[in-house]
């Protein structure tokens, strides 16, 4: 279907612990999604994002440089960061999971993400938007993001776990939506 991202309303987000007693909170400011939401068999649905690493914001330049080096994501050498589902399940009418594949820094791993799809609405300017958030943990170690520096009172300057946060709006005009189905469309998210 022709459905569009809405950029100013979709937002990739992680969060990572900091000295085991606060969490640091990202986000990367760049990034494409091309699929097709298929709104009669959602299962059906196809999805890929195309994350520009280097648009990583930590809000701390000196982190997020750290984060862009070597010791982690490495942008140099990978630049993008990618996410190609591969099968989704759905549970309810709200509820369901997309299991795709997760390319970072070179290494690729399944990851499951827990979708919700938080409605349709009609906007004031005649279109119609969809909405999800899609929520995921991993383990960064599985992609060879191994950097930290042990702590004078025990434990580990940063987390292992990963929290993945992200919120997608979609829309389109209401004659794309009595038009007949369309191939995948692309669509371009930046924030």
């Amino acid at each position: 279907m022709a459905w569009q991202a809405d950029y100013a309303h979709s937002h990739l987000q992680f969060s990572v612990r900091h000295m085991g007693i606060t969490w640091v909170r990202g986000q990367f400011k760049k990034f494409t999604v091309e699929g097709d939401f298929n709104e009669a068999e959602p299962e059906k649905s196809t999805l890929e994002v195309k994350i520009d690493a280097a648009s990583l914001d930590t809000k701390m330049e000196t982190r997020d440089a750290h984060l862009k080096s070597p010791d982690f994501l490495d942008v140099e050498k990978y630049p993008t960061i990618t996410f190609k589902g591969k099968r989704g399940e759905v549970h309810d009418s709200h509820h369901g999971h997309l299991i795709g594949n997760l390319t970072v820094k070179g290494v690729t791993r399944e990851v499951t993400l827990e979708v919700e799809h938080t409605g349709v609405a009609k906007t004031p300017w005649n279109t119609m938007a969809a909405g999800f958030t899609a929520q995921a943990k991993i383990n960064r170690k599985e992609w060879g993001l191994n950097w930290n520096k042990a702590l004078e009172t025990g434990g580990w300057l940063v987390g292992d776990e990963i929290k993945i946060d992200i919120e997608l709006q979609f829309s389109k005009a209401p004659e794309q939506a009595a038009a007949a189905p369309a191939p995948a469309s692309k669509v371009a998210v930046a924030a």
